[in-house]
């Protein structure tokens, strides 16, 4: 699964030892939705701490094991798919002989295909049936029924363009800022970003919290938080991370990373 949400994630199907990864060869583009295929070769348990990231991310399993997740609250609940919220808490999942398909949604793909449904997220990471009903086990009966690889990211496509042509259309003007946070790394000013789109810095932030289930404010912070901990993970100093990810000082940094993550950079950047 996928290396910043949930341990090691090889760029092949062959790199690695514990995990063998497919990736599509080509499919149309989706709004920018991201997809893998995952088996876990050694068949043993898997622990995963759910970090934020900015997309919410959606785990259909292929096996008959289910993945058990851990919100803080409550037993752990088996479920045999999940979507994980960008901001998703105190969220572990944990299962045996992994086997699944991975798909990364940005927000604002994501509110087409999950609709009113994202806003039950809530920060949080929830079973996939919550989400889309039935329509779900039938996604998962006809991957159990797709042999390879190929077959299953042909169908998860085809099934995700159905559900888009169906959903809400997401706002030009919230895609284009979204897309603008993205490449400015979450260095961005709200007013600035209105101002590109000739919205009002009300409208905007309504719009985008709507559309996006994150206000602009926080959807800046996530990206931002997401590209200095992947430098961190990566093996970057923690002052250096803070000056080229646009934060004031190393404070700032440990204070954005507590808050999203409640861990210091060192933990951070030592999570598996």
């Amino acid at each position: 699964m996928s290396s910043h949400a949930a341990g090691e994630g090889p760029a092949d199907r062959t790199a690695g030892n514990r995990w063998e990864v497919a990736r599509p060869a080509a499919l149309p583009s989706l709004g920018g939705v991201s997809m893998a295929g995952y088996r876990d070769r050694t068949g043993g348990p898997f622990d995963l701490r759910v970090l934020p990231q900015p997309a919410v991310i959606v785990v259909i399993g292929l096996g008959d094991a289910p993945l058990a997740v851990d919100c803080g609250a409550g037993p752990p609940r088996p479920v045999h798919s999940l979507a994980a919220a960008p901001t998703p808490g105190a969220a572990r999942i944990r299962a045996e002989r992994v086997r699944c398909i991975e798909m990364r949604l940005p927000p604002t793909a994501a509110h087409c295909l999950l609709g009113p449904s994202l806003r039950a997220l809530d920060g949080t990471v929830a079973p996939l049936e919550d989400l889309w009903g039935g329509r779900e086990r039938l996604l998962r009966e006809r991957l159990a029924d797709t042999a390879d690889w190929s077959g299953r990211f042909s169908l998860v496509h085809r099934f995700l363009a159905e559900t888009a042509a169906r959903g809400p259309e997401t706002a030009p003007e919230v895609t284009a800022a979204w897309e603008h946070i993205v490449a400015r790394g979450g260095r961005v000013r709200v007013a600035d970003l209105a101002a590109s789109c000739g919205w009002s810095r009300k409208r905007l932030w309504s719009r985008f919290t709507a559309q996006t289930g994150l206000t602009p404010k926080r959807a800046a912070m996530l990206v931002r938080f997401d590209r200095a901990a992947r430098a961190l993970r990566a093996g970057a100093d923690a002052s250096d991370v803070a000056s080229a990810c646009g934060y004031a000082d190393q404070s700032h940094l440990h204070r954005d990373i507590a808050a999203f993550a409640a861990c210091t950079p060192a933990a951070l950047a030592a999570l598996p």
